[in-house]
């Protein structure tokens, strides 16, 4: 009989519980800013990401936070050990604390379905985004579909960065963990070309 190779990422999610009332809409720079200044190895390390804070829907600014909001981190599983090693973190963000609670791991799971919220493009060009997509997605050896969401864009000192939501499926179980270790694009301590598990593609 043959055996199913167990695959094993080199990656995993550390999720923080995290106290705090509000947040900027566009905060991911401040968030950047904060954790590196925490945590400084964060910004030495190729395969972090600092997935995107979930906010309360709207246009109102500042923005709520639910009282469920994680903190989630993509860090190399050697990393993730030290930062399971603390005990209780506040660190300072547009004026108000935001307390990060006892973190614990949560392994990447190679799902057929990925979604990014936001992937940086170098431009508003949705087919110049997607031709850089594929080129990327070429370089890791990954295959499967692909399907370009909604057009956002955050700011990075004074400028803009075009984003793209994006939608990868039929991925063969190793290149589904493999685009969840690299990511896509850069700009991944801002929350870009993180991904994570979708049920489907019809979402898109």
């Amino acid at each position: 009989m043959t055996m199913t190779p167990v695959l094993e990422s080199t990656s995993v999610d550390v999720v923080f519980p995290l106290e705090a009332d509000f947040l900027p809409r566009d905060h991911a720079q401040l968030l950047r800013d904060a954790l590196c200044t925490q945590w400084p190895q964060l910004g030495r390390e190729k395969q972090v990401g600092i997935h995107s804070i979930k906010l309360v829907s709207g246009s109102g600014e500042p923005a709520m936070l639910s009282r469920r909001t994680k903190l989630l981190l993509r860090v190399p599983t050697l990393l993730a050990a030290e930062l399971l090693a603390t005990q209780g973190v506040d660190v300072q963000l547009a004026g108000q604390t935001l307390h990060l609670g006892q973190p614990h791991t949560r392994e990447l799971q190679a799902h057929a379905t990925l979604y990014a919220y936001q992937v940086a493009a170098s431009s508003a060009d949705e087919v110049a985004f997607m031709a850089d997509v594929a080129r990327e997605l070429a370089s890791l050896d990954i295959a499967g579909e692909r399907v370009c969401g909604k057009h956002q864009h955050l700011t990075l000192s004074g400028d803009v960065v075009n984003t793209f939501s994006l939608m990868l499926h039929s991925l063969r179980p190793e290149q589904s963990l493999r685009v969840q270790e690299h990511g896509i694009g850069p700009h991944r301590l801002l929350g870009c070309g993180l991904f994570i598990p979708h049920k489907s593609a019809a979402a898109v």
